[in-house]
């Protein structure tokens, strides 16, 4: 009658309370298992073409990486990180998705899709209206969010500040045109050369 978890639970309950000398014979056991796994797996990858052994490596790391994603998702979840902001067509989504009853969730989306092309700038207007209070939520949280990460030593999960660029003076931009065009040059006069380079080899 127990669920899964519970049986689980209870039985790793009565590994913790096994004495050391009848755990032995298990641990035995799993040792063969493994020695028995490497030599199959040894076998299985002598028998693998270059590319066939390539494409097992691939996956292998494609799937580490996945896993190392979910990972730093749930950590983020864990750490009660703030939802991403919405966008106006997102919140137009979660207002409307019940509505077409008997369809596949794909199919809402795309008639939904089509239903928020077709909106006016006004009637879209409140969807992304509520989009950008839900940027200013979210800056706030974050914010607070990461002060405290700050204070419990994660500077690894704080955004990077990007520099606001500087605004350009004329002479600044004078000097940026000149460099341009400096560039531009000496890009043609790479060309020049390559084609004749080219002329060249094929004469």
């Amino acid at each position: 009658e127990m669920s899964n978890m519970e049986l689980v639970k209870k039985i790793a309950g009565a590994w913790k309370e096994l004495p050391a000398s009848q755990k032995q014979v298990y641990e035995e056991a799993r040792k063969a298992d493994w020695q028995r796994y490497a030599e199959q797996l040894a076998a299985y990858k002598a028998q693998l073409s270059p590319a066939q052994a390539a494409a097992l490596k691939e996956e292998r790391r494609r799937r580490l990486a996945k896993r190392r994603s979910f990972r730093a998702k749930r950590e983020l979840t864990v750490l009660g990180k703030p939802k991403r902001p919405r966008s106006g067509f997102n919140i137009f989504v979660s207002e409307n998705f019940q509505e077409s009853e008997g369809i596949s969730p794909v199919a809402k989306l795309k008639q939904l899709f089509d239903a928020w092309r077709k909106l006016s700038s006004s009637q879209k207007q409140p969807y992304l209206q509520l989009a950008e209070d839900d940027k200013v939520r979210y800056e706030n949280e974050m914010k607070s969010w990461e002060a405290k990460m700050a204070e419990l030593g994660r500077e690894d999960l704080i955004r990077s500040r990007k520099q606001t660029p500087k605004k350009k003076t004329a002479e600044t931009a004078k000097k940026a045109g000149t460099a341009k065009k400096a560039e531009t040059a000496k890009a043609s006069s790479h060309e020049k050369k390559a084609k004749s380079k080219l002329k060249k080899s094929e004469e």
